[in-house]
């Protein structure tokens, strides 16, 4: 009997054709890379402030029963998250991160019989959840650098792209890497376009930044909507990226769908018991704090780049997307040297541009000035 020599091969065609997504650089692999310490991440529009005190306590003490598999139904959270949004847990799915749902959604709805649309320049894991499933993607051009909302989502034209066979749209607001957000009113008229055969996934993991911004919060139009699905995480603003613990509202329907597909122990104790403790924190105190001192840098950040002679588009994030011309590559390299993480984005199209988190005052202090230096703004 011939054994097969390349065993890779006996992957669906949809999945052997994908280009994986790649996070930003590890702080240990830029420290092994160079030998270099101090090292600051500004990549990943992570939190610096981290999760509050209650938050971590709570996770130490989950660490007690680790031995024993987590509540396969996150269940306590699912409750909490329902007192706090107001929505009824059968409306809730509880997923590992953001992307697992996104995950779900595009196992659950799409097939190859079935097409699914998100915009140019739109969070990258879009494109893959739907070409996985092997779904037809179809990629709807942004909006022009010298739009009101340069690089963002064009929704009447993503609204214009919807055919008959398609069954999930995306939009990101805000958006990454982009940082733009559209009006309520825009994402209303597409949920008044969109066919009921029609889910649009609102994927809202920079909601807290956002709402600094006037970006919407969709669960307002969710008991209007049964085919809207709102995806958010706690990665952001919570401080619980390493934790991957997000969360989907939805119509019941809709819901019953993703969790029978959720694998059974999707989120770990850890993670459960860190969102838990973040929602009861007393007016999610931490998190606002850690926002509203994100958001006032961001604002001074964005104006020191400016002064350099640099554009950056609108941002409703904890990020900008910076245009440093041609050099970009060049520019993240010579960054890196320096111990500074940001992140390129030539993979989303944009080989002009670099993506800055929002860090500590000094973190940003210190970026300013290597930006500086580095000739990005002479070349630009």
């Amino acid at each position: 009997m011939t054994r097969a020599t390349h065993p890779g091969q006996l992957a669906v065609p949809a999945v052997r054709n994908l280009s994986p997504y790649v996070p930003g650089k590890p702080i240990a692999e830029l420290e092994r890379e160079l030998g270099i310490h101090d090292v600051v991440k500004l990549a990943s529009n992570e939190n610096p402030y981290g999760p509050s005190p209650a938050t971590l306590a709570a996770m130490h003490a989950a660490l007690d029963q680790v031995w024993l598999y987590p509540d396969g139904s996150s269940h306590e959270l699912k409750q909490a998250l329902a007192r706090y949004l107001d929505v009824g847990a059968d409306c809730l799915t509880i997923g590992n991160g953001s992307n697992d749902l996104l995950m779900l959604l595009a196992e659950a709805f799409l097939t190859s019989a079935h097409s699914a649309v998100y915009s140019q320049f739109a969070f990258a894991i879009f494109s893959l959840v739907i070409r996985e499933t092997g779904a037809r993607a179809i990629e709807v051009p942004a909006l022009a650098r010298d739009s009101p909302m340069p690089l963002g989502h064009d929704l009447a034209a993503i609204a214009g792209a919807i055919t008959d066979d398609t069954r999930l749209v995306f939009v990101a607001s805000p958006n990454n890497p982009t940082g733009t957000w559209p009006s309520a009113a825009e994402i209303e008229r597409l949920l008044q376009s969109a066919p009921a055969s029609t889910l649009i996934v609102l994927d809202e993991a920079y909601l807290e930044y956002g709402r600094e911004r006037g970006a919407q919060d969709g669960l307002v139009w969710l008991a209007e909507y049964p085919n809207l699905v709102i995806v958010r995480t706690f990665s952001k603003a919570y401080g619980l990226a390493g934790a991957r613990v997000g969360y989907a509202v939805s119509h019941r329907e809709v819901a019953d769908v993703l969790n029978r597909l959720r694998p059974a122990f999707n989120v770990n104790s850890l993670a459960q018991a860190g969102a838990l403790a973040a929602l009861s924190d007393p007016a999610q105190a931490h998190m606002r704090c850690a926002v509203t001192a994100t958001m006032s840098e961001l604002t001074r950040v964005q104006a020191a780049i400016s002064r350099m002679g640099l554009w950056s588009a609108p941002s409703a994030t904890n990020f900008l997307l910076v245009q440093v011309g041609a050099r970009a590559a060049q520019v993240y390299q010579q960054l890196l040297r320096q111990g500074l993480i940001v992140r390129p984005v030539a993979d989303y199209g944009l080989p002009d541009c670099l993506r800055i988190s929002i860090g500590l005052p000094e973190h940003n202090d210190r970026l300013l000035a290597a930006l500086s230096a580095s000739g990005a703004a002479a070349a630009s």
